[in-house]
């Protein structure tokens, strides 16, 4: 079965800088696009950076562009997402996902596997 696993969610103070992994498992991953999520109750997930097969193209967030970045190793068929400068509005559960095709999507319905979710809380 495809498993999609996030780590390296926790607990970090204003400022502080966390970075999440997803391992995958179960499906070809060089051939998939990844994205990172995030969803905090009451709200629709939210696209938060996204990255091709390859690697060669990524996109982010307005409201995490140039804080967060995301990285994949497809040797080691896993997305990271580096989150520097971390701030309170940024906590939410941090969902990892593999598209439905190559290239970059930007929509949650575009993705076909999600993991289970890593929570982030940033505090002030």
């Amino acid at each position: 079965q495809v498993q999609l696993v996030e780590s390296g969610g926790g607990l970090v103070q204003a400022g502080g800088s966390l970075r999440l992994s997803c391992a995958a498992s179960g499906l070809t991953f060089s051939a998939y696009a990844m994205g990172w999520f995030r969803q905090t109750p009451g709200k629709e997930r939210e696209f938060v950076a996204g990255i091709s097969w390859s690697g060669g193209n990524t996109y982010a967030a307005d409201s995490v562009k140039g804080r967060f970045t995301i990285s994949r190793d497809n040797a080691k068929k896993t997305v990271y997402l580096q989150m520097n400068s971390l701030k309170p509005e940024d906590t939410a559960v941090y969902y990892c996902a593999a598209a439905g095709s190559p290239a970059v999507r930007f929509g949650p319905r575009e993705y076909t596997y999600w993991g289970q979710g890593t929570q982030v809380t940033v505090s002030s």
